[in-house]
């Protein structure tokens, strides 16, 4: 055991040094709060209020609030109170031990012997059994003034703090005031029953059977692997020098918001600045001369292919751009001589073709598909001078 505290029992003029031991312990499995969707540990916060900073332990003070009003104690404000900041038992009066409630007991704590001669703790220990008393004592423990009540166990002096006497609640049911009456015959069923079941007690045949059939759960499913490494799902404590950031869902949120409206506003604009582009060559096909042979305009569609294929592309949307002035072209040419209307078809679905091979094929593709594009381009111009 380790010592939670170090002082001394004030008996009169005599001094006893000692070291409080909680003499208790908790055997309760402790469970923690886990996603179920990934079995990470959750974990709260200590989040100010005003600033919304998780905030350390040693920068939390405590405080007092009464009729809308908060009042602030530092740590040293509250050590500085005489009763906090004492390391002394001491002894009030000696009272005998059946005037003591039970219900005021609190927790228990041994005291063992803190000097080099144990004399003094062998002669309070003496003059609590020869009187058969209980020692009334008032000591202060983790910043708290304490009553508490000093006995034998075993040869040990236990210390048991007690509740103040306003800590205990007052019994008060009206229902037990009404006039109920019992037969002798059902007091003495009664008492039979006691005394079939009238034993000595023995704490050790007593067992917590929800703690023990919850341990082997747990085994069990260790057993079957049913587990997950701690480190990997139980994240790092907040306040933890930094080792693990702490994100505000807030902040996230409006992260992600943020994100999501950039990434829409540049779609928008590529997608702006490519309507307009497709817009203004739209706009430039009405200024072309309408009663240029069309011999010349096949010319022209099958440059403008071949100078696409070379590598003057620049974007993705000015090829689709030329694609459709390339076909709205031939379109308007085939209406105008009737030897030209085959030749004129053939020179824009070859340059259309060309076009698409060129946007999905590799740059080694790229030159072959540039001269079969040049090709029905001359032999359109030859077909279109015969007529003239």
């Amino acid at each position: 055991m380790r010592a939670i505290w170090k002082g001394a029992i004030a008996f009169g003029l005599v001094n006893v040094p000692v070291k409080v031991y909680s003499a208790t312990e908790d055997h309760d499995i402790s469970l923690h709060q886990v996603h179920n969707a990934d079995g990470g540990r959750i974990r709260y916060q200590r989040r100010c209020e005003v600033c919304s900073q998780v905030i350390d332990y040693s920068d939390i003070e405590k405080a007092f609030e009464e009729d809308g009003r908060t009042v602030i104690l530092s740590k040293d404000e509250l050590k500085s109170i005489p009763a906090e900041n004492s390391h002394e038992i001491e002894v009030v009066q000696f009272v005998p031990s059946d005037q003591l409630e039970p219900m005021m007991f609190e927790k228990s704590y041994y005291l063992e012997p803190d000097s080099k001669s144990p004399k003094a703790y062998v002669l309070l220990r003496r003059a609590l059994e020869d009187t058969d008393r209980v020692a009334i004592v008032q000591f202060a423990l983790r910043e708290k003034t304490r009553l508490g009540a000093l006995r034998i166990k075993d040869d040990v002096l236990v210390l048991q703090s007690l509740l103040w006497p306003d800590e205990v609640r007052e019994a008060n049911f009206p229902s037990l005031d009404a006039d109920i009456r019992i037969s002798a015959q059902e007091r003495d069923m009664s008492a039979a029953l006691v005394e079939s079941m009238a034993a000595d007690f023995e704490p050790e045949s007593f067992t917590d059977d929800y703690q023990v059939q919850l341990r082997t759960l747990i085994d069990a499913k260790l057993e079957q692997g049913e587990s997950l490494d701690t480190e990997e799902t139980f994240g790092v404590e907040a306040g933890e020098g930094g080792k693990g950031e702490v994100i505000d869902l807030m902040e996230a949120l409006k992260r992600s918001l943020d994100r999501k409206r950039g990434g829409a506003a540049a779609s928008s604009s590529a997608a702006g600045s490519g309507d307009s582009d497709g817009a203004e060559e739209e706009e430039e096909e009405p200024a072309k001369p309408a009663r240029k042979s069309s011999g010349t305009r096949s010319t022209g569609t099958g440059t403008a292919a071949s100078k696409t294929t070379s590598g003057t592309r620049s974007t993705a949307a000015k090829s689709t751009a030329s694609k459709t002035t390339a076909t709205r072209s031939a379109s308007a040419k085939s209406g105008s001589a009737g030897g030209a209307k085959s030749g004129t078809a053939k020179a824009a679905s070859t340059a259309s073709k060309a076009t698409k091979a060129t946007d999905s094929k590799p740059a080694g593709s790229k030159s072959a598909a540039s001269k079969t594009a040049a090709k029905p381009a001359a032999k359109t111009t030859t077909r279109a001078r015969k007529p003239a």
